[in-house]
C-alpha cells in the first residue's frame, strides 16, 4: 500500500485522503499498465478485479463505520500544576458524577485552534473569568484556565503572532516554579516553537480580540465562529439577584440549580418574577429554619421586615439584612 498525504477535511487526520482510499497497487496492475496508480472511490466488497470496482459514498477509511463511541461532547482539560497518588500532572479531566479528579500524563495537545473565548464561572460566591481555548483534534478539546494565569497568557503571546490558523499546533502545558504552569506553543509541521518576548506593556484584551478575529475569517477548513466579546456577558438582573441573596445566606449553590431544573430554567430570569420571589422567601426561611422555634413568627416577621419593606422601596439585601438581625436577637433572647 502506498501513504497518503494530506489531512481528512471531515475530521482533521493527518496522513490520510478526504474520504479516497488508495487501491492496492498489485490489484491496478493486473488490470492496467504496471506504472498506473491512482486514488480512488470504491466498494471494498468488490477490491479484484479493478472493472468491477463500484462508487461509493466517499467515507474516510480511518473512521471505521459501524462502530460504538462516545456521545459528541467536548472534553475539557483543566490546567493546574499538582500531585495525585506520588504522580504529579499539569492539567486533568474532572468527573462531575463522582466528584474525581483524573491527571492527564501527556503534556501536549497536537489539533487546530478552531475558537477562543471568555466564560464567566462562579467560585465560592465570586465570578471568575476563565479563557477557554477551543481545539479540534481527534476529538474536540477544551482547554480552561484563568484569564490572567500564567499559562493563558503564554499562550495568548505565542498565539498572538500566527497569521493563519488554519494549520495544526502543538499546545505544551510547562511547570514552573511555585505550583505555576506556562504555555509553549509549537508549529505542528515544523515541529519549531512560536515565541514572543514578553512586555510590560502588553494589552491583553486587544490581544484577544485579535485572535478571534483571525478565527473569525479563518479558512473553510477550520471551524469558523462568530467574533466574541473580550468582556463577559452582562448578567442578568433576576440572576444577580438571587446570587447575591444566596451568598449572603450561604444557600447551597446545588439547592438553587436542582430547584431550577424543577421548574425547567436553566437560570432564574427565564421565570415569571412572582416564582423568583418564592425562591427569595425558600432560601431566607431555609437560613431561619434553625434559629427560630415557632415557623410562623418568621414566616410573618418575613414579610412584615422584607416583603413589605421592599414593596415600600427599600432595598432588598438590606431589608434581609435587618430581618436576619432580627431572627437573630430573638434566638439569643430565647436562651
Amino acid at each position: 500500500m502506498g501513504a497518503v498525504e494530506g489531512v481528512c477535511a471531515s475530521c482533521r487526520k493527518p496522513g490520510v485522503g478526504n474520504g479516497l482510499i488508495l487501491a492496492q497497487t498489485t490489484a491496478i496492475a493486473r488490470q492496467t499498465r504496471p506504472t498506473a496508480i491512482s486514488l480512488i472511490n470504491y466498494s471494498l466488497i468488490h477490491q479484484h478485479p479493478i472493472k468491477s470496482m463500484l462508487p461509493t459514498i466517499s467515507i474516510p477509511q480511518h473512521w471505521d463505520y459501524p462502530r460504538l463511541c462516545n456521545p459528541p461532547e467536548p472534553i475539557y482539560l483543566y490546567v493546574k500544576n499538582a500531585e495525585l497518588g506520588g504522580e504529579s500532572y499539569l492539567w486533568y479531566h474532572y468527573d462531575i458524577d463522582r466528584e474525581k479528579t483524573i491527571p492527564v500524563p501527556q503534556r501536549a495537545l497536537t489539533g487546530y485552534l478552531s475558537e477562543l473565548r471568555l466564560t464567566t464561572k462562579e467560585f465560592k460566591g465570586k465570578d471568575n473569568l476563565k479563557l477557554d481555548i477551543v481545539v479540534s483534534a481527534d476529538e474536540l478539546y477544551i482547554v480552561r484556565t484563568g484569564v490572567e494565569t500564567n499559562f493563558a497568557k503564554s499562550f495568548l503571546l505565542a498565539a498572538s503572532l500566527i497569521q493563519d490558523f488554519s494549520k495544526p499546533l502543538i499546545i505544551v502545558a510547562n511547570g514552573g516554579d511555585e505550583n505555576t504552569v506556562f504555555c509553549n506553543l509549537y508549529d505542528a509541521a515544523s515541529k519549531t516553537k512560536i515565541y514572543r518576548e514578553w512586555s510590560r506593556d502588553l494589552d491583553w484584551a486587544t490581544i484577544i480580540r485579535d485572535i478571534q478575529s483571525l478565527l473569525g475569517g479563518a479558512s473553510s477548513t477550520t471551524q469558523s465562529t462568530p467574533k466574541l466579546s473580550v468582556l463577559p456577558q452582562p448578567v442578568h438582573p433576576q440572576d444577580l439577584r438571587i446570587k447575591n441573596i444566596r451568598t449572603l445566606l450561604d444557600y447551597p449553590l446545588d439547592l438553587v440549580r436542582e430547584w431550577l431544573q424543577f421548574q425547567n430554567a436553566s437560570n432564574p430570569s427565564q421565570l415569571d418574577i412572582s416564582k423568583i420571589d418564592s425562591l427569595v422567601k425558600t432560601m431566607c426561611l431555609a437560613w431561619a429554619a434553625d434559629k427560630c422555634e415557632y415557623p410562623n413568627e418568621t414566616e410573618s416577621s418575613y414579610q412584615k421586615l422584607v416583603v413589605d419593606a421592599v414593596a415600600s422601596g427599600a432595598d432588598e439585601l438590606t431589608a434581609i439584612k435587618t430581618w436576619m438581625q432580627q431572627v437573630q436577637t430573638a434566638k439569643a433572647g430565647a436562651v
